[in-house]
């Protein structure tokens, strides 16, 4: 895929193509997930205090997908746009585009660190920590504030490599870090004994390093689009169109905290810490079945979005249908694998005897609709790769705010076992939310085809 120019992206097999562009992204997915699982699995088998230690990391987690959700804001806004300009031979608007996205991710670091570090505690204290928890969740907190533009940076930049199909590229750009994160980990927790905070630290040292990777790649002579000095000034009639677009995927990130505040409130109020604990498990593994689709998703991205800047509108369509098939298959396989072995999925988080007890029969209940995600993110994704701002963000508003977090309030007054109830919030939500994006999908993409 490492070619001279993109034109492949209009030219070769959409199967082949797909897999050639979908794997690296699928294995930097799930390598990316494991900056944060890793850090889980050390901190839950912390001797004495890990389960503590690991409900106190779990409260900061609606933090950190803040952080990124804000890098999905830019990237996943600026990234397609730049496909479509490549697609039709602009190359230089698809570089104004990179300075501007770089430029606004600066500024979003900038401003995200400094309320991290004044208002941490107050942050996670409504983030669901409790007296018990809120010393583990400060300090990994406090730490990885610091490490927030290295965080955006990488997240964000790097979507730009893989939106010119260097899918490779961008693989190697999370390999790095987490290689180094997983090397990093346990002499920092247990060697020097350093619990939360190391692993914290950790992360952010990570983090630095595939930053740096990526800027140095797309300053190189072998990226096709170049982050120049040039571009380096923010431009209204730019970056606002970027910015609309990501707004999809940055409302399905960032309301994820949103939904993890409301989560952990409410399960702290039906069933205590441990069903707090459990809360970080479930989420765990959804970013589990989550990631890879994404990672498939963002694999479509850039031959998607350049066939629609070229107008070939039999590649559009034959682009979705492949994604389609193969994010299907993924969330059926595992959602079976789930509904098989809950504990297995939980003992990989906690050695708790009574956490993964709790935690087996919540996965089931909480992952029971996961077969349906397959569906949701193929469209989802190509609204946003062929430039469909609104109804991109019709579909994340409505599964998360529209549905999820009332949900999680009303099931608990119909219900004898309020804690199931909670966790019963997320499959009705999904099942009504694939539905409606299915119906709203089939005659907006129609239209897209049709205006092409």
């Amino acid at each position: 895929m490492e070619n001279e120019n993109n034109d492949f992206l209009g030219t070769e097999s959409i199967g082949k193509l797909l897999f050639k562009l979908a794997l690296p992204s699928v294995t930097a997915q799930l390598i990316n997930m494991l900056y944060n699982i890793v850090d889980r699995v050390y901190i839950g088998h912390i001797p004495g205090t890990g389960a503590l230690a690991l409900t106190g990391v779990g409260v900061c987690l609606p933090i950190i997908m803040v952080v990124t959700a804000f890098a999905a804001l830019i990237s996943m806004g600026g990234a397609p746009k730049a496909s479509i300009f490549m697609g039709q031979g602009r190359n230089d608007k698809a570089e104004e585009i990179l300075g501007n996205c770089f430029v606004a991710q600066v500024i979003i670091s900038v401003a995200l660190t400094l309320i991290l570090l004044i208002w941490n505690e107050d942050l996670l204290m409504q983030f669901g920590a409790s007296e018990n928890t809120i010393e583990y969740a400060t300090g990994y907190m406090g730490i990885y504030a610091v490490g927030t533009i290295f965080v955006q940076l990488t997240l964000g930049m790097n979507a730009f490599i893989t939106a010119q199909g260097f899918a490779k590229v961008g693989m190697y750009t999370v390999m790095i870090g987490a290689v180094l994160n997983i090397v990093l980990d346990p002499i920092f927790i247990f060697v020097l004994h350093m619990g939360v905070k190391g692993a914290a630290l950790a992360t952010i040292l990570s983090q630095a390093v595939s930053a740096f990777w990526v800027l140095k790649f797309l300053r190189g002579k072998k990226s096709l689009l170049k982050l120049r000095k040039a571009n380096l000034k923010l431009s209204r009639g730019i970056i606002l169109p970027c910015l609309a677009l990501g707004l999809a995927p940055f409302i399905m990130q960032a309301s994820e905290s949103v939904i993890s505040v409301c989560f952990n409130s409410s399960l702290l109020r039906y069933g205590g810490d441990i069903a707090v604990g459990a809360m970080t498990i479930l989420t765990s593994v959804m970013q589990f079945a989550m990631l890879p689709l994404n990672g498939i998703a963002q694999g479509a991205q850039p031959i998607t979005s350049y066939n629609f800047g070229a107008k070939n509108k039999d590649r559009v369509k034959k682009t979705f249908w492949t994604l389609l098939k193969v994010c299907l298959t993924y969330s059926v396989l595992l959602w079976v694998l789930v509904m098989l072995l809950p504990k297995v999925f939980a003992g990989i988080f906690s050695g708790d005897a009574e956490l993964i007890a709790f935690t087996g029969w919540a996965l089931r209940i909480y992952t029971a609709c996961l077969f349906m995600m397959g569906i949701q993110i193929a469209c989802q994704m190509t609204f946003i790769s062929i430039g469909n701002a609104k109804d991109s963000i019709i579909v994340a508003i409505m599964r998360k705010f529209v549905l999820l977090l009332p949900l999680i309030y009303l099931l608990p007054n119909f219900l004898e076992n309020q804690t199931m109830a909670v966790y019963l919030a997320e499959p009705v939500a999904d099942l009504i939310a694939v539905t409606f994006t299915m119906i709203l999908f089939r005659s907006q993409f129609k239209k897209a085809l049709h205006s092409m």
